[in-house]
């Protein structure tokens, strides 16, 4: 499960945020995960709550906000609709990819004496 070391990543990072502005404590953690990310947002959830014992985050809430993918044509910028063929509808381009494959920390609320 790579959702057990994403999750150990996100702890090292919001840890780092914290100690840089004398945190004594983590209150909450938001993340946004993509659909298409490969990461299941239960398995991080979990993850999450079995590795954030004896940190500064042991208290902290975890919010995951998922992201749906969203495809739009490279040339004119239009949106392609969901489950339709990756061809722009209205010049023919490929689509691509503009959101959803994202695994991204958002936001960190600390305690700060």
């Amino acid at each position: 499960m790579h959702e057990y070391s994403i999750v150990q990543a996100l702890l090292a990072r919001v840890e780092q945020e914290a100690r840089a502005r004398g945190a004594s404590a983590v209150l909450r953690v938001r993340v946004r995960v993509g659909a298409v990310s490969g990461v299941e947002p239960e398995l991080l959830a979990c993850a999450y709550e079995f590795f954030r014992v004896r940190t500064l985050c042991e208290r902290a809430e975890l919010n995951i906000d998922r992201v749906e993918e969203q495809w739009a044509c490279q040339a004119c910028r239009t949106t392609v609709e969901r489950g339709a063929v990756l061809i722009c509808p209205r010049c023919g381009a490929p689509a691509r990819l503009t959101q959803g494959d994202e695994i991204m920390l958002e936001r960190i609320e600390m305690e700060v004496p």
